[in-house]
């Protein structure tokens, strides 16, 4: 069983983070696919070597500051965690239904004690793709197009 008590006072922020991860990530994936998605954003929150909340794991990777003299960081193309949030391409939620109901599955995988279904996993790739990172990492299961991966201590 995998909870996530820790964040059980999670702000808004927090599951707007995990919300915005799930659905940029996986909102033409299944329910399962989804949820996998989000309790690997939350598997890395636990893990030591990821960063502390889900926002920071969401948003994880180096950033510069903005050609628009803001003081406003921006992630460098490519080079992040998630794909999404550093492929140029914009954020905008387009099917407000969806995100809605991905609002609710990320709050209640904050909120709510569940199995685990990726089995500890921490990453995972499109099955089109072979990352060499995969090489270094057990893999765990498989999603409709994304294969999962637990990184072992």
């Amino acid at each position: 069983m995998a909870s996530f008590s820790g964040q059980s006072n999670a702000t808004d922020e927090q599951v707007s983070c995990l919300a915005l991860n799930i659905y940029h990530e996986a909102r033409d994936q299944s329910i399962a696919g989804q949820i996998a998605v989000g309790l690997v954003t939350l598997n890395r929150v636990r893990d030591d070597r990821f960063p502390d909340t889900i926002c920071e794991v969401v948003m994880e990777g180096p950033h510069r500051a903005s050609w628009k003299g803001t003081g406003e960081m921006i992630p460098i193309k490519n080079l992040c965690q998630f794909s999404w949030y550093c492929d140029g391409k914009s954020d905008k939620i387009y099917d407000e239904k969806v995100y809605s109901e991905i609002f609710s599955l990320a709050q209640m995988l904050i909120n709510q004690t569940m199995i685990d279904i990726t089995s500890g996993a921490t990453h995972y790739h499109a099955d089109y793709v072979e990352p060499a990172w995969a090489k270094t990492k057990t893999r765990t299961t498989k999603i409709k197009d994304h294969i999962f991966y637990r990184w072992e201590h």
